[in-house]
């Protein structure tokens, strides 16, 4: 089942509204489930139960796309964004004058805490931030949780898996270099926009996509302007999304409504072809570039970088408190 967030194109700004996806490509349309039907609630519906609300929705008139406005699927109550594609590692690691993954990353899956308030829909305009020259994309799958976990195993965390979708974790690479210097962050370099949709794919939907390990096994590509820079498979991740919930839930909550994403896969960003050649080629994004984002069976996003949305105050720097005998 696919399911989208989205409101009617004469709906107010703040309209929100979930329904049935019927169909793929450019040839979809949606059918609405009753009003004040949630997301997250309808993902850890029973199957049963929820295969009956869809056939009921379903009886129902389709809205075609130029009838609504597609919404992020899910505003999360918090997201963490894994590092689970050696190669994308191996990539980054030699722009820093590294020679592959270090060995901790074999050790386990490491993941930070993303801004849950900066989700753009799968269509939307993200405004160019401020203090950067070198904006850049992350293509990467994403779980939608529906249920609250602790302490589970993989074999357990399958059941918390809403279901799945396409995520653009945007970058300002350069910001981001400057914090992470300091051992901290990125925070100002990730937290203005984060694109997921177009809409949520069940897990029952893709059974027939697992590899001999039961990892998901999805081709993700990105253009820019219409050009492919970058392609791969999302059974190349280093652990499963199964695994990934069942680490993040040890000795902590994983909560519904959460999104956990599997990080940039390898060729999935500008960056990570800086740091194999040592140029910036391909160029860091312009205002006016179009950035397409595919997974196979999940679906499009595609985004136009647009201008700022205005001025933004200076940053501050330190006051000195060290006088120059003491250091």
């Amino acid at each position: 089942m696919k399911v989208a967030a989205f409101r009617r194109a004469e709906d107010p700004p703040d309209a929100r509204r979930v329904g049935l996806v019927v169909g793929d490509g450019a040839s979809w349309w949606i059918h609405p489930f009753p009003d004040g039907t949630e997301m997250v609630e309808l993902l850890a519906t029973d199957p049963e139960v929820r295969d009956q609300a869809a056939d009921a929705a379903a009886q129902a008139d389709g809205l075609r796309p130029p009838e609504v406005v597609l919404l992020p699927p899910v505003y999360p109550v918090a997201m963490r964004d894994f590092l689970t594609f050696e190669a994308h590692v191996d990539g980054m690691e030699r722009g820093h004058g590294n020679h592959g993954p270090p060995a901790e990353w074999y050790q386990a899956p490491v993941f930070l805490f993303m801004a849950p308030h900066a989700v753009a829909g799968p269509y939307d305009d993200v405004p160019m931030p401020p203090d950067t020259e070198r904006l850049d994309f992350e293509l990467e799958i994403a779980a939608v949780i529906c249920r609250d976990v602790r302490d589970v195993t993989p074999e357990e965390a399958g059941a918390a898996i809403g279901g799945y979708c396409v995520m653009n974790d945007w970058s300002a690479r350069d910001v981001q270099g400057r914090e992470m210097s300091l051992k901290l962050g990125p925070s100002k370099g990730k937290d203005f926009a984060t694109t997921i949709g177009p809409w949520v794919v069940t897990p029952d939907e893709l059974d027939d996509c697992r590899d001999q390990d039961g990892f998901l096994d999805l081709v993700m590509s990105v253009t820019v302007n219409g050009a492919t820079v970058g392609r791969d498979r999302s059974g190349h991740m280093g652990w499963s999304f199964e695994q990934l919930v069942s680490h993040a839930s040890r000795a902590s909550w994983v909560k519904a409504g959460e999104v956990l994403a599997s990080g940039t896969c390898a060729s999935g960003s500008l960056a990570e072809a800086w740091g194999r050649t040592g140029s910036l080629e391909p160029p860091p994004l312009q205002v006016g570039d179009v950035v397409e984002m595919s997974i196979d069976r999940l679906g499009t996003i595609r985004n136009q970088v647009s201008p700022s949305n205005g001025a933004v105050g200076a940053v501050p720097a330190a006051r000195r408190l060290r006088r120059e005998k003491d250091r």
